[in-house]
């Protein structure tokens, strides 16, 4: 389940070494940074495909995908087995305690071969609280400063960047769920160091693929309209929400809705409360099951990803 790792090792966790002088030597493609008075500070380099950089204090590895390093390729992604061997080949090319590094952020994804083009979902994921929700560059983005959620076509990424798309997943509908844990490490997992070889002790992992699971599950799924149907319709207030229902069809949909919604209320055409009275209604709308019915690409994707929290843990 993990692909980006970053990490950060101080020269007092490194031992007795020159980190500028040494760790530069055993990396390709290097650049130096430098002062105006043209001292070096800092040197950054490749370990095959992962980015290091390297300064007299510390080292430390960015920007780089942990499994495409490890597995050649991130449609696998690592288990806790092979996130122990990853840190410990590191360990042993950099020559340095890689396992004692401070983790500054982790990704934890897992891709999924799905029925429908990949933006077919993304139309079904509705909001989360807390979370700004954002469609861009062929994704679905939930952001909340801490932690981003990303949903993306990996063969299309794949394809984009030039990369050979593995036998598997050629010709197929590849969507990938990401959660990217980006910032405070410390304060989300409620710890006061988080070091490499804490990535594969058996209940971190769990409970990192709980929180990647459960940020899914708390994402309001778009359940498909029904058409007017009388026989179901016995109350005024049935067929009140009946009436919503179709007003949110002929608007685009819930989500389109909601859009223009807010939108209204930056206008001044709706208070704060007649908004919040609304969305309510909307809700009760489109949660209704006389109204609505659960949506087949949701069910799909339900089934998928709970089954890979059922085998990854």
């Amino acid at each position: 389940m993990y692909d980006n790792i970053e990490f950060k090792l101080l020269g007092d966790q490194a031992g007795n070494i020159d980190l500028l002088a040494e760790i530069p030597l055993l990396l390709k493609n290097t650049s130096n940074h430098e002062f105006n008075q043209g001292e070096t500070v800092s040197i950054t380099g490749y370990l095959e495909n992962l980015k290091v950089n390297v300064t007299k204090n510390r080292v430390k590895v960015i920007e780089s995908s942990l499994c495409k390093w490890y597995l050649k390729e991130n449609f696998q992604t690592l288990t806790r087995g092979d996130t122990k061997r990853a840190i410990e080949k590191m360990s042993d090319m950099l020559h340095l305690p890689m396992q004692k590094a401070d983790i500054t952020r982790i990704d934890l994804a897992q891709n999924f071969i799905v029925k429908h083009e990949t933006d077919v979902y993304y139309n079904h994921l509705g909001l989360l609280q807390y979370y700004s929700r954002l469609e861009q560059n062929k994704g679905l983005y939930y952001n909340n400063n801490t932690k981003l959620l990303v949903f993306y076509d990996k063969v299309a990424e794949y394809k984009y960047k030039h990369l050979p798309v593995p036998i598997l997943y050629q010709n197929r509908n590849v969507l990938r769920y990401e959660m990217r844990f980006t910032r405070q490490l410390l304060k989300q997992f409620n710890t006061p160091q988080l070091i490499a070889e804490k990535l594969y002790n058996e209940q971190f992992y769990i409970d990192i693929i709980n929180r990647w699971y459960e940020a899914y599950k708390n994402i309001h799924k778009i359940r498909n309209l029904n058409n007017i149907d009388f026989t179901m319709i016995k109350t005024k207030e049935q067929l009140k929400l009946q009436g919503v229902s179709l007003l949110i069809l002929e608007q685009g949909g819930e989500l389109e809705f909601l859009k223009k919604l807010d939108e209204a209320q930056k206008k001044g055409e709706l208070t704060k409360k007649q908004k919040s009275d609304l969305k309510i209604l909307i809700k009760d709308a489109c949660e209704s099951e006389i109204l609505t019915c659960p949506s087949d690409v949701i069910t799909e994707l339900d089934k998928k990803i709970k089954e890979a929290v059922k085998y990854y843990v």
